[in-house]
């Protein structure tokens, strides 16, 4: 049979005019080439964006990221293992987008918004880009409400405002992740959405933070983001984006929301071992070059949205462990670089008791007393500086020269001060608290107390001001500032707490009675049974046999 070239076209012709388009499904596919380590280059998606998402068998979902001349690198999410060579891949027309809500409430999640926890599936109705254009300086104002971390050494001296980008930077184990849990249990009964992400760490780790979050009734306004460190890199890359998408959620409706990266290190770590991986030409440190860009576009996420724009706030709190104490490491430089400033944690204070070990001189908030309430910033204006003053005279006096009565003074008022802005962890206080205890401190008040007896002294006075000045207290909190006739009223307070307490030093800073103060003393006295006059001296006999029998075993005659 003779097959005629022009019976195909006509044949091919009214098939395809007769085709109908609209119900037609049309996908462009490709085929995989190679697969191992979570990647995978993909052949015949000409067409794919970048940061596009891909269908991959078994649910696996795949993350365009390398456009190529004759292929497509992309990273996996899911069970990437189930997938090999010539699997066939589609595109979505869909960039990476994570679901949101206020379902996500309570809920420990994965990057992709699945549960993790055991309470059942997360119905969501809505979805974020996880890469979203950080709004431009006109959509945006300055940063004046202050957001309260509960702990006296921060909000008194390095203020966070909602909207800024402060950066907790440490070696491991000096109290970072400690100063982020308590910021969010500090938040629990404010309008503040917080989501906690964190990249890299134990899932036992993980677990052991939502425990105590709902201890305190904390987690009933938290979303807790997990890529433990049994997960793939692109996972871990992921996170800090989902994060910064769900707290996006709520910013857009005018509220506020706080986004904590534990910790940012591991996160630069994974996207080091997905660029290589890649083959991705490595530079400094074998970290791609664009790294900085990696944490730039996400911060600067954070943001104070104008009036017209809702007026809602993202605070983000990114976390950096440094190795031995090194700032000017690359990843640690680059952080700081992005940030409005940096709380930095010392392992010798740590080690030394201070809680939180924050280390005076090196740390600052570049927002400043901006984001302060006025009665703390009135309260605590000087503190950074005398603290800062008291390190140096420290140091100088470990040399062991004679020091001046003032400076004696100096040391002791800072060591005060250092004692009284200890702070257990998961205590986080109320601003009027904090107010009392500084005010306290910078008058003058606690010269007259033993250090290693602040502590107690400041628990009491707390005790005390709920008790007597409960109307004082709460009207700071509610105004948030400190008027001449309630600092009046604050300072007789504290000077009354002080009498009653019992002083161990005179207002001239003389010792009342070696070791202790006169008031104990004269309470001790109290306690004492009275000798009775009237047993013919028995009292006075007993005591003279007592002295008798001591001088006897020291071997001196009576």
């Amino acid at each position: 049979m003779e097959i005629k070239p022009d019976e195909i076209a006509s044949i091919l012709r009214e098939r395809i005019e007769g085709l109908d388009v609209d119900s037609a499904d049309l996908s462009e596919v490709g085929t995989v080439l190679e697969i191992g380590d979570g990647i995978a280059r993909i052949h015949g998606v000409d067409n794919c964006q970048s940061l596009e998402m891909l269908e991959l068998p078994h649910d696996v979902v795949g993350l365009a990221l390398n456009l190529e001349e004759d292929n497509v690198g992309a990273v996996l999410f899911g069970e990437w293992d189930k997938v090999s060579e010539d699997d066939t891949v589609k595109r979505t027309g869909k960039l990476l987008e994570i679901p949101v809500g206020e379902e996500l409430l309570g809920r420990l999640v994965d990057p992709l918004g699945r549960p993790l926890d055991d309470k059942g599936d997360i119905n969501t109705s809505e979805t974020r880009s996880a890469e979203h254009k950080a709004p431009g300086v006109v959509h945006r104002q300055p940063v004046t409400e202050p957001m309260q971390t509960g702990l006296k050494a921060i909000d008194s001296m390095i203020p966070i405002g909602r909207g800024q980008r402060e950066l907790i930077i440490g070696d491991r184990q000096t109290g970072k992740t400690a100063i982020a849990i308590d910021t969010i249990i500090n938040n629990k009964d404010s309008d503040v959405v917080c989501i906690y992400v964190a990249i890299g760490q134990r899932m036992s780790t993980v677990v052991q933070v939502m425990e105590t979050l709902e201890a305190n009734d904390a987690m009933k306004n938290t979303i807790i983001v997990a890529a433990p460190a049994d997960e793939a890199a692109p996972i871990k890359y992921m996170a800090p984006y989902a994060g910064c998408a769900m707290g996006e959620h709520f910013l857009y409706q005018g509220r506020h929301a706080l986004c904590i990266y534990d910790d940012l290190s591991k996160h630069a770590a994974a996207y080091r071992q997905m660029s290589l991986l890649l083959r991705r030409p490595p530079g400094r440190e074998a970290y791609p070059g664009d790294v900085f860009y990696l944490h730039s576009r996400l911060l600067e996420r954070a943001v104070k949205l104008s009036d017209e724009q809702g007026a809602g706030s993202l605070t983000a709190l990114p976390i950096i462990e440094t190795q031995a104490g090194d700032i000017s490491a690359y990843i640690p430089t680059n952080v700081i670089s992005i940030t409005d400033g940096q709380i930095f944690l010392e392992t010798d204070l740590f080690y030394s008791g201070v809680r939180p070990a924050i280390n005076v001189g090196t740390s600052v908030s570049r927002v400043g007393g901006n984001a302060q309430t006025k009665a703390m910033k009135k309260v605590a204006s000087q503190l950074r500086l005398d603290l800062s003053q008291y390190r140096e005279l420290e140091a100088f006096a470990q040399f062991g020269s004679e020091l001046d009565p003032d400076t004696q003074r100096q040391l002791g008022r800072g060591e005060r001060m250092v004692e009284a802005l200890n702070q257990t962890e998961r205590n986080p206080m109320p601003v009027a608290e904090q107010v009392a205890s500084i005010y306290a401190g910078t008058e003058g008040y606690l010269d007259r107390i033993k250090t290693d007896r602040v502590r107690e002294f400041l628990s009491d006075l707390i005790d005390r001001l709920h008790s007597d000045n409960k109307e004082l207290l709460d009207r700071i909190n509610e105004t948030g500032q400190l008027s001449d006739e309630d600092e009046e009223a604050l300072g007789k307070a504290i000077g009354q707490m002080v009498d009653d307490f019992g002083p161990d030093f005179d207002e001239q800073g003389n010792p009342l009675e070696e070791g202790e103060s006169d008031w104990v003393t004269r309470r001790e006295g109290d306690e004492r049974p009275p000798v009775d006059s009237d047993q013919d001296g028995v009292g006075a006999d007993a005591s003279e046999a007592e002295t008798q029998a001591e001088q006897e075993e020291a071997g001196t005659p009576a």
